[in-house]
């Protein structure tokens, strides 16, 4: 996606960054007043975000160094990898200053040139983010993006009214992101809540008891996982290539308690490994060997298709007439119990391991069969709710991209673009 700068309309001009920006500087004989001040670290410039709203208040006594930044301002990282994952945002601060990270560049748009928020989507742009990358220096760990060097990169720069124009699509686009991205957070959050709540108390309102893994409803038992099994399984000590028979499933296939089909590398096995090996709808693959923070993850494959798995995975195949794989899956994604699962890991410098004799050993909670399916039921509700915001943010990220390089490079220009074809009609006002 590069900005081929020699065909933009004779209305756009083309300008050295430096030409039409101010880069914000602390005033000569400043002093700072405040006991405390707001200041932000590298970990809170966000990613994809419009606005960085969140600063930590410290002593100012205690600033050994900073950047002096202004309410407005656009604030560019200018180290690596922070610049190429796009750590970019304008400062909300809510005061008239503020300090950052000595590693992000202040600016602002001149005024009657150039809208700081259009600056801010330019320099978002894929091509110019490239090239500026290209152009950074230092060690290959430690590489910045010199203030000189951004100076003379040249950028496209429409009249004033389109620059409004292009921005408040783009804005529209990226609030919209920004509210999937809010309804994804709460609806996990309430899955979570509801977890726990379904876990301990049920669906019938019964009164509770204590038990070694805490409080469940009266009628429930608590029984180790391998009474409750067909049989637990170690993976193929096979190493996958591009192609191959048989599809083979590992670690990076665990996403969000479900077996993903992305990144599938292929294996040559013979049949009878294929029959010994392969996944079918409701078997859980158990992350047994990794960091100590995803050890114990597990997804529940509910695909079609020839599939095995790797050495790094457990299978876990119920006895489905007594234990509900949906809900199994679910209460191994519940957060208590991820801390349980952790405690029985045998912890090494950079790995963490869970044996399948001590995954048979660990307890769970055994309600009844129907009671298991509505709790599942319940729960997969909330995951389709969660799945559907995600395919809604995946939908205007890629709108975004594609409308960024297209408005920007002038390929479509505003006055042109029909909205409501492309079902952001109502954005515009947002």
């Amino acid at each position: 996606m590069d900005i081929d700068l020699s065909s933009l309309p004779d209305s756009w001009r083309k300008e050295r960054i430096k030409d039409v920006v101010e880069f914000t500087k602390k005033p000569r004989g400043f002093v700072i007043s405040n006991s405390y001040i707001y200041f932000l670290p590298m970990e809170l410039l966000p990613i994809s975000r419009l606005f960085a709203e969140q600063f930590e208040e410290r002593p100012a006594v205690q600033l050994g160094s900073g950047t002096y930044i202004e309410d407005g301002d656009l604030l560019v990282a200018k180290i690596t990898p922070c610049f190429e994952n796009g750590k970019q945002a304008i400062a909300k601060i809510g005061y008239p200053f503020a300090f950052a990270t000595t590693e992000v560049i202040p600016l602002k748009g001149r005024p009657n040139l150039i809208h700081t928020l259009f600056l801010h989507y330019v320099l978002l742009h894929p091509g110019i983010r490239k090239k500026l990358a290209s152009q950074m220096d230092g060690s290959t760990n430690r590489q910045r993006l010199g203030k000189g060097v951004l100076e003379e990169n040249v950028i496209p720069v429409p009249p004033l009214n389109e620059q409004c124009k292009i921005s408040e699509i783009l804005f529209s686009l990226q609030r919209a992101i920004e509210q999937q991205e809010r309804l994804i957070f709460l609806t996990t959050e309430l899955k979570k809540a509801l977890m726990n709540k379904l876990f301990t108390e049920g669906t019938r309102g019964e009164p509770q008891k204590q038990t070694e893994i805490g409080p469940v409803p009266e009628s429930w038992e608590i029984v180790s996982l391998g009474d409750v099994l067909e049989f637990i399984q170690y993976g193929l000590s096979v190493k996958g290539s591009e192609s191959g028979s048989y599809q083979l499933l590992r670690m990076t296939n665990q996403v969000n308690g479900k077996i993903a089909p992305n990144n599938i590398q292929m294996v040559d096995i013979s049949k009878e490994d294929f029959e010994k090996f392969s996944v079918r709808r409701g078997d859980l693959l158990f992350n047994r060997t990794n960091s100590f923070e995803l050890v114990g993850r597990t997804a529940i494959f509910d695909l079609e298709g020839d599939y095995v798995f790797a050495s790094y995975l457990i299978r876990i195949r119920v006895d489905s007439a007594r234990l509900d794989p949906f809900f199994l899956n679910h209460y191994f994604n519940n957060d208590r119990t991820q801390q349980r699962l952790k405690s029985i890991a045998t912890r090494a410098v950079s790995q963490s391991n869970i044996s399948a004799t001590r995954l048979k050993g660990f307890s769970i909670p055994f309600p009844g069969i129907e009671e298991q399916g509505k709790i599942s039921s319940t729960l997969d509700l909330l995951d389709i709710k969660i799945e559907r915001h995600r395919l809604m943010r995946g939908f205007y990220y890629d709108l975004f991209r594609t409308l960024l390089h297209k408005l920007m490079t002038a390929e479509i220009r505003v006055n042109d673009l029909d909205l409501s074809e492309i079902g952001i009609e109502d954005l515009r006002t947002g």
